[in-house]
């Protein structure tokens, strides 16, 4: 029986996620599996992997194979480096100390490194929000400025409509005296 380190699919259509899992080659991708040994969730940014290592690391001494993009997922957490570690210690290169304190000093690198990502995308994420706030605060200015130029507008016109309304007013007005005038002199002079 060949046993090997895989990715079983989950989630739904678009957003799936997967299962890392132990199982015999010749079962179906999402079918009948040994263990499952962590999960991976490549839609985060960065992707989450949470594995159980001593359970991968155990399964690889024992001979299971992971197809590549597991064999990846292992290497990225640092399983691969430990089983390598611990055949150098096997074969006397070097103590078991010291392949905890490399394997340690990997791990704190791996985290920093993790971590700097994490801060430098929350980062460019809190700038991208300050840029579009100060974006729609420059929208809005020139939207109020453009609405108080046409309530401006719209009061200079009602001013010159009500101001040409009062000089029509005054005119008829004079004209209608004029005409009265004119016609109280008119048959006064007959």
């Amino acid at each position: 029986m060949a046993v090997k380190i895989r990715l079983a699919r989950h989630g739904k259509k678009n957003y799936s996620f997967f299962h890392i899992v132990v199982t015999d080659s010749r079962s179906p991708r999402d079918g009948r599996l040994i263990e499952q040994i962590g999960l991976y969730n490549p839609n985060t940014n960065p992707a989450t992997i949470v594995l159980d290592g001593e359970k991968a690391l155990n399964w690889l001494n024992n001979g299971a194979q992971p197809t590549t993009t597991a064999r990846r997922i292992l290497s990225y957490e640092g399983v691969l480096l430990k089983k390598h570690l611990q055949g150098g210690v096997a074969k006397g290169a070097f103590s078991q100390e010291v392949a905890d304190q490399k394997w340690a000093e990997w791990k704190a690198q791996k985290d920093n490194k993790v971590a700097s990502k994490k801060q430098s995308i929350a980062k460019a994420v809190s700038e991208a929000n300050a840029a579009a706030v100060k974006a729609e605060a420059k929208v809005n200015e020139e939207r109020a400025e453009a609405l108080a130029k046409k309530r401006a507008e719209e009061a200079a016109a009602l001013e010159a409509a009500a101001k040409a309304a009062a000089e029509a007013a005054e005119q008829a007005i004079a004209e209608a005296e004029g005409n009265a005038e004119a016609a109280e002199e008119a048959p006064a002079e007959a």
